[in-house]
């Protein structure tokens, strides 16, 4: 595309305006909370960092914003970010505006990762590296046995293997609950299902960043394919492309992502699912402008959410409650609005 031309710099325009909006939710994010932080305090407390030099007045102010708000920032733009990536690499790669990163299982096996590593006591980075597994091995049990299906559209199998795995990963964690301990494992279990960033540290942002960046990466060099394989298998092969190894590769690289966010966070839904859609209304449907935009409006929507969440009432809301919540009404209204984005 010309880099003059009006699409493209509406594209800019609109890119630039994503970006200081999620600036300044950033901003307010690391500001607002049960510990309020004034501007000054913020901009003291930076310098601070940069010089070496602590000032005991700024104490708690500086422990709080480093070791608590800064890391759960990151973690909400690293999710939003991610998920709703995942989210625009899923619907066109299935052609499907209802398919959402847990579509394969992904969210399932991970969940019951977790519930597993809760239900045996373990400590929380085997919690999370549990869940990260598990998520990866079911969307590679998914892959294997649609793979082993021959004679039927690939895509339609894949999904409808995902859909019997999540089922039976869904039953086993079901029974698991039922067998946790009523006073001290099931609540865990329950609190962890919903989605929450309250536990997230610097540590699990440096630890998940890199994975979603590597996940990223074809999908930054290879999105001009994700529309080739839009159009369906035939199509892609005759223009030069192989379906299989793709499909195989951006299903990879979104699972990656979607299970490394959910180890960390929890099992968080709709933002794949509506994120890519009010992008698809602001681009339109080409990936190589639907990427980023959806990125940025994910990045945007998580970090809102999350700010109100710990904000909301004196005891935290699980973020797949108001992500359900705010996300329900908007799918709603885009239905109702027609297929304008596709």
């Amino acid at each position: 595309m010309d880099p003059g031309s009006p699409a493209e710099l509406s594209l800019q325009r609109t890119l630039v305006l994503l970006v200081m909006l999620v600036s300044l939710l950033a901003i307010a994010a690391a500001l607002i909370g049960p510990y309020s932080i004034s501007p000054t305090q913020l901009i003291q407390a930076f310098a601070q960092r940069l010089t070496g030099r602590i000032d005991p007045a700024l104490a708690a102010t500086d422990t709080v914003l480093f070791s608590v708000r800064l890391p759960r920032v990151a973690a909400a733009l690293l999710a939003g970010a991610a998920l709703a990536a995942a989210g625009a690499v899923y619907q066109g790669l299935f052609r499907n505006p209802l398919v959402s990163p847990d579509m394969l299982g992904v969210s399932s096996g991970a969940g019951l990762g977790a519930v597993l590593g809760i239900f045996l006591s373990l400590p929380v980075p085997a919690i999370q590296g549990l869940s990260f597994v598990g998520g990866l091995a079911t969307v590679a049990i998914v892959y294997l046995l649609a793979s082993a299906v021959r004679g039927h559209e690939p895509t339609l199998v894949l999904v409808l293997t995902g859909i019997v795995l999540g089922a039976l990963a869904g039953a086993c964690l079901s029974l698991l609950k039922i067998l946790a301990d009523p006073y001290d494992q099931l609540p865990a279990i329950t609190f962890w299902l919903l989605g929450s960033l309250a536990s997230v540290r610097a540590a699990d942002v440096l630890a998940t960043a890199p994975l979603v960046l590597v996940a990223l990466v074809p999908l930054v060099l290879l999105r001009w394919r994700v529309n080739l394989m839009s159009l369906g298998d035939e199509e892609a092969a005759a223009l030069g492309v192989d379906p299989r190894r793709l499909r195989l590769l951006f299903i990879a690289a979104a699972t990656l992502m979607t299970a490394s966010i959910v180890a960390i966070a929890g099992v968080i839904g709709w933002v794949g699912l509506v994120i890519p859609h009010i992008a698809r209304l602001l681009v339109g449907p080409n990936f190589n402008r639907l990427l980023p935009t959806a990125m940025l409006i994910g990045a945007g929507f998580m970090l809102a959410v999350d700010t109100l969440a710990r904000t909301l009432a004196e005891t935290e809301t699980p973020l797949g409650v108001l992500t359900a919540c705010l996300g329900a009404p908007v799918f709603v209204w885009l239905l109702a609005s027609g297929r304008r984005g596709w």
